[in-house]
């Protein structure tokens, strides 16, 4: 007689998941015994018997087995797994990624060694851990010579990462420091790399550091400042040395060419070079550079971002880079120097115009926030509101600081050529003088005088006009 068979024993059930989930990594459904076999198979690339070659075979050793590439991705992926990374740390991974660091030259590999412990460093324990060991350290600085784009963008990612980490910081700073050459690494990559997002990423690192370490920032604006006076001509040609602000320009314009809105973080690394003398001095006092710097910005503002046809929405999406921007362009013009790029009246009613429309769409914005946040709680309300008013506020500093200066540099004749053409309206002025008014309002005397002679100039030959 036909029967079904017997259902299998539960007690045997039992034990293979017992087995199955003794092989998992923590809460995932990853394999210890597949992962180990993975990081044996690195071990066995990089081992003394597999490194040693002839030039016969040196072209092997730059080509990854596919097997061994689609295996060792895929744990970049899990790596972002913060039970896997744990895990990874315990077996000593990040010591094999050093071995095939310091030995491979397959760049492939290499990138993809670098990317695992740019996951890994996500996670603030081991990020301390990889910070502490320092020759993992100086391998992993080492990268940043590399020739291979692909290992350049993932060493930047993972040195941003441990840069970001306020605990390892300063560990990071001070390696960066001891290795002048870092500097001509960098400047090297701003200057002809076309990858954009190697250059956005480098310039992330770039601007983190000098944010963290003004004392850095200031070795840098002035290495390469003056060549030495004893090396010869044929040897300065075969090593050209790098200036930190025309290499950033370059790296600035290979990113406008790809998109202006990533140009954030170049406008914040001039910004902050505006903070000290120095490199105020780098900027203007280099007649092309600063000229360039000036003509790129003024494009930017006049021509590129927060223009008549955008709703004024755009601005929150654009007020960082903004401010960057009409920050560098401020301390340019204050800077008082004899340029042809600075005659006011081929740069004074361009800028007014776009100051005072920045202005205006900062005005509708606000209402706009104000009215969007009546049907909101009362606490999200008060969150929203700050996190914007801080930005903005910031954003409308800078733009008052620098159009009260133009104002105050103002010719009658300016003025009239403003009205005539349209810069300078009577909602425009109304608009301006409304926002700087507070700022002068504290100082009765100087502050009364100043806003007096604008409003003559400017407000009086409009109303006039009209």
């Amino acid at each position: 007689m036909d029967r079904n068979p017997s259902p299998p024993s539960p007690g045997r059930d039992k034990e293979e998941e017992e087995v199955a989930g003794g092989d998992c990594i923590g809460s995932t459904v990853y394999s210890k015994h597949w992962l180990f076999g993975v990081l044996s198979g690195l071990i066995q690339i990089v081992s003394p018997e597999n490194t040693k070659s002839s030039s016969d075979d040196e072209e092997q050793q730059t080509e990854l087995d596919e097997e061994m590439e689609n295996e060792i991705c895929r744990v970049w992926d899990m790596s972002m797994d913060e039970d896997v990374a744990l895990f990874l740390q315990e077996f000593n991974a990040p010591d094999i990624f050093m071995g095939v660091l310091a030995k491979s030259k397959c760049p492939r590999l290499r990138e993809i060694c670098v990317g695992i412990l740019g996951n890994m460093a996500c996670f603030q324990e081991i990020c301390v851990s990889i910070s502490s060991e320092k020759n993992l350290g100086q391998v992993l600085l080492h990268c940043l010579y590399d020739s291979d784009p692909p290992t350049l963008l993932e060493t930047s990612r993972l040195l941003l990462t441990c840069l970001s980490q306020a605990e390892v910081a300063s560990v990071w700073v001070e390696r960066i420091r001891e290795h002048p050459a870092i500097y001509d690494s960098i400047c090297f990559i701003m200057s002809s790399s076309t990858n954009v997002d190697l250059l956005v990423k480098v310039g992330e690192v770039v601007d983190k550091l000098f944010d963290l370490d003004e004392k850095l920032m200031l070795e840098w604006v002035r290495n390469g400042a003056t060549q030495p006076l004893d090396q010869p001509q044929e040897e300065s040609e075969e090593q050209p040395v790098f200036r930190l602000v025309p290499c950033i320009l370059e790296a600035a314009k290979q990113v406008r060419s790809e998109n202006p809105e990533w140009l954030d973080v170049y406008m914040h690394i001039l910004q902050l070079l505006t903070t000290v003398d120095d490199g105020i001095q780098a900027i203007v006092h280099c007649p092309d550079t600063g000229k360039d710097i000036w003509n790129l910005l003024f494009d930017l503002v006049c021509h590129e971002f927060c223009q008549s046809d955008d709703p004024p929405i755009i601005l929150q999406e654009q007020k960082t880079v903004l401010a960057s921007a009409f920050s560098v362009l401020s301390a340019i013009y204050a800077s008082q120097t004899e340029q042809e790029y600075l005659k006011i009246e081929k740069v004074d009613l361009p800028l007014i115009d776009s100051l005072i429309r920045v202005l205006q769409n900062m005005e509708q914005c606000q209402k706009k926030t104000e009215n969007s946040t009546e049907s909101n709680t009362e606490e999200t309300k008060k969150t929203d509101l700050t996190q914007d008013d801080f930005h903005l506020k910031i954003l409308k500093d800078i733009l008052c600081e620098f159009l009260s200066n133009i104002f105050q540099a103002l010719t009658k004749e300016t003025v009239a050529q403003g009205v005539k053409e349209g810069q300078l309206s009577k909602q425009k002025c109304s608009c301006a003088f409304q926002n700087l008014l507070p700022f002068y309002s504290p100082v009765e005397n100087e502050g009364q005088n100043v806003g007096t002679n604008c409003k003559e100039e400017a407000g009086g030959e409009v109303l006039a006009e009209e």
